[in-house]
């Protein structure tokens, strides 16, 4: 029997313990799916703002291949630098998959970025997702202005919380502090800002729609700003979704102003330079103006522009991190493989393989996953009839114990989503998430009596 830890459970593990107990070619494979949080999902947990009730639905999707009888969840166990060694898992499992995603934010490299009041869109998504490592921040106490660097889907993410308001988030999972802060929140003004011009832009139309959809804001855009871009008079040569972010844009443009109590300003062509320090704290960020070079990228034109803001979040993107034990190409953040074998020196290493962000860079949506799991579990299933070859226990869990691990099992996930139902219930709410470590394994523990 072929036994198999995936480690990680957000889509991409979960999608690669899916293909190896859906195929048929190894019949009879286990698959224990190890995860450092005592939660699954990964950023579908983690990372889908509250207010992404469809997306977030996905979990149901990762529910169904969690709970195959073929397929276990063990939560709560470290792998890594003061955690149980990677190298290890080899003595339980036929094959090791490393789905752990890519865990740091790009830093903007600029003077002042590590001032109170700038922080990562990464560290702000996390506070207000429930995420136990949070930092306890206020975030938005005493901010009348944000200023959000890039123009991704994390930039509108972040920009439409900031612009919320309670009403709409209370029916949501947000954790009541983080409801409660926001609710308090004196927001006025959100900057979203790129360094290149719109049609470069790499948000999806439907999160650009939202930002116009939201109660007492509006979103304005510089039609001048706009005009700099080559493609925006003439937006033909775009792909699809391009073209449609360039007409939302267009129409926000041409409309009159509206006066509205918050506002939503999308700003192009401005890269970061400096965050300006006020009072010991963030008090904005200086931009050069940029200009197209012709070559699809941009280039600094000497002026400048200074936006005031008490808030910085940067989603500038992400990068890998090294996996103890485990070749890394700091260059690219992930590991050399091929197909998804982990490759040591150009050659393959036994048992051991990637799937995800780690794989391939964080790259893609949810959906990129499957077919990223699917490639790396069909050169599994190849290597399978010699990995099989090598004695381990017949079931890992023992042994796992025996190494004084101890995890939390599907069990205890089910007895923390009662904890949340209860918690919600004594806040008049729907669920709510348990933001903390301590109040996570106490409702896991509640399964063990």
């Amino acid at each position: 029997m072929l036994q198999v830890a995936v480690v990680g459970s957000g889509p991409s593990g979960v999608y690669t313990a899916q293909s190896l107990v859906q195929q048929d070619r190894v019949p009879g494979v286990r698959v224990d799916v190890i995860d450092r949080l005592p939660c699954p999902y990964g950023l579908v947990r983690y990372g889908v703002a509250p207010d992404h009730e469809k997306i977030k639905s996905l979990q149901g999707n990762l529910r169904t291949v969690l709970e195959h009888d073929r397929v276990r969840f063990l939560g709560g166990i470290e792998i890594g630098p003061g955690g149980f060694p990677a190298a290890r898992l080899l003595d339980f499992y036929h094959a090791v998959v490393y789905c752990v995603g890519a865990a740091a934010d790009r830093k903007l490299g600029v003077p002042g970025e590590d001032l109170p009041g700038s922080h990562s869109a990464t560290e702000f998504v996390s506070w207000y997702s429930a995420h136990p490592d949070a930092a306890a921040d206020g975030f938005v106490r005493g901010v009348e202005s944000a200023v959000v660097i890039g123009v991704g889907n994390v930039a509108v993410d972040v920009a439409r919380m900031l612009a919320r308001g309670v009403a709409e988030l209370r029916p949501t999972d947000i954790p009541q502090a983080a409801l409660g802060v926001l609710a308090e929140s004196r927001v006025r003004e959100v900057h979203m800002v790129g360094r290149r011009g719109p049609s470069q832009a790499r948000f999806t139309t439907k999160e650009l729609r939202e930002l116009g959809s939201l109660p007492d804001t509006d979103v304005i855009v510089d039609p001048e700003e706009l005009a700099l871009d080559p493609a925006y008079a003439d937006p033909s040569g775009l792909p699809a979704a391009g073209r449609r972010n360039i007409e939302v844009m267009r129409g926000w443009a041409e409309r009159p102003a509206r006066h509205l109590p918050r506002s939503i300003r999308l700003r192009f062509f401005l890269r970061p330079v400096a965050v300006a320090e006020a009072a010991g704290r963030v008090g904005g960020v200086r931009f050069e103006r940029t200009l197209p070079d012709g070559l699809g990228g941009v280039r600094g034109s000497g002026r400048y522009e200074d936006i005031a803001g008490q808030l910085v979040l940067r989603s500038v993107g992400y990068r890998g991190v090294p996996i103890e034990g485990l070749p890394f190409d700091p260059g690219l953040g992930t590991v050399p493989h091929g197909a998804g074998r982990v490759l040591r020196a150009g050659v393959a290493s036994p048992g051991e393989y990637v799937a995800g962000w780690i794989k391939r860079g964080p790259t893609g949506v949810i959906g990129t996953n499957r077919p990223c799991a699917k490639e790396t579990v069909l050169s599994l299933l190849d290597d399978a009839p010699a990995l099989v070859q090598r004695g381990v226990p017949e079931d890992p869990l023992p042994a796992l114990r025996d190494a004084g691990l101890h995890p939390v099992e599907w069990q205890g996930w089910l007895a923390i989503e009662r904890a949340e139902a209860a918690l919600g219930i004594s806040l008049g709410r729907g669920p709510v998430k348990i933001p903390d470590w301590p109040g996570l394994l106490a409702a896991a523990r509640d399964a063990e009596r």
